[in-house]
């Protein structure tokens, strides 16, 4: 595959790109985690029925979590 041709407009993007680089790391993450294509079918088509996004599903999910662990109600996998 070749590789377009630098344009001004590219040239800037890319060198506004490297500049926030490390800013844009440290303000956010990514789990960059794999599912198994039907679940991952399952829970967007959840997610698009009910307008939910994916933050909001793990910041949700993480909460209900931490409130689990507090009641004593969540068990480790090695138990």
């Amino acid at each position: 595959m070749e590789r377009k041709e630098d344009t001004p407009a590219r040239e800037a993007r890319r060198k506004y790109e490297e500049k926030v680089k490390e800013k844009r790391k440290q303000a956010s993450g990514n789990f960059g985690t794999m599912i198994p294509r039907p679940l991952f079918e399952e829970i967007n088509a959840f997610l698009e029925e009910n307008h939910i996004t994916k933050v909001t599903l793990i910041r949700e999910g993480y909460e209900a979590l931490k409130k689990k662990k507090e009641d004593g109600s969540l068990k480790n996998k090695e138990e």
